[in-house]
């Protein structure tokens, strides 16, 4: 695969640097309050020390055919605005913050050069959105529901919820949609046939299998496999370990799994 090639834009991706997280720390606090000459030496140290992160992000994105050399640049340009904007005061790890950052910043380039083409008044308001989201991530370490965005753009939510999907790239059939570490689920394994007569009586397997569960287990399923949440992002919200969202997400595809 072209993604683990060792050099990607004439950088070799076997020598990157790795930073320990209270470094990370350091050299973010240096930026905002060190001197020129040392906020210059540890912002290049920072983007150094976090391409591996990068270059994981847009490994997520191989599937659709991009050239890896454009997605690791633009994917950078999404890391140094999550530098250049990290709240240091926040009790929250960089690569929380980084990596929503740089899958936006990749997103919008695949949006860009989508071949679908969208209205220009569709796709401000769709990037507004955008920019609030990211705003409100930095300050409340949470996204944002579609009515907080709404009533800070003071737009109908039905305008926005538009918006977003309107710029929403198309999806390849062999993206993965769930990984268990030994069997991938791809997009094109949950498309069937719809003259098939199984496929309505599965769907009422499935909301039946789902009614069984818990309150926590639903709200779990739903941010995880509907709202494309991080187990990171679903344990800050709920108030537990990312460990224990990993337990109970796959204690919940086991039951679900048991009853179909």
């Amino acid at each position: 695969m072209v993604y683990s090639k060792v050099e990607i834009c004439g950088v070799n991706t076997a020598e990157l640097p790795v930073l320990s997280e209270n470094r990370k720390q350091e050299l973010l606090r240096t930026i905002r309050e060190g001197s020129p000459s040392e906020k210059k030496r540890a912002r290049e140290e920072m983007i150094n020390g976090n391409l591996r992160l990068v270059l994981s992000v847009i490994r997520r994105f191989a599937a659709r055919g991009e050239n890896p050399d454009d997605l690791f640049q633009v994917g950078c340009i999404g890391l140094i605005k999550a530098i250049d904007h990290f709240n240091c005061e926040k009790d929250v790890r960089f690569s929380t913050y980084g990596v929503p950052m740089i899958i936006g910043e990749v997103r919008r380039y695949l949006r860009d050069y989508n071949s679908v083409r969208v209205s220009r008044s569709i796709r401000d308001t769709a990037y507004r959105a955008m920019q609030v989201k990211e705003s409100f991530l930095l300050h409340h370490d949470r996204e944002p529901t579609i009515e907080e965005i709404a009533k800070e753009l003071s737009l109908p939510k039905e305008t926005i919820v538009m918006a977003l999907e309107a710029i929403v790239e198309p999806v390849s059939l062999y993206e993965p949609v769930y990984s268990d570490g030994t069997d991938t689920i791809y997009v094109m394994d949950q498309i069937g046939d719809s003259n098939d007569d199984r496929n309505w009586l599965d769907e009422i397997a499935l909301k039946e299998a789902i009614r069984s569960l818990g309150e926590r287990e639903k709200r779990i399923l739903f941010m995880r496999f509907f709202s494309g949440r991080t187990q990171m992002e679903v344990a800050q919200e709920i108030g537990i370990s990312q460990a224990q969202v990993s337990r109970l997400e796959k204690t919940v595809l086991k039951k679900i799994k048991a009853e179909l």
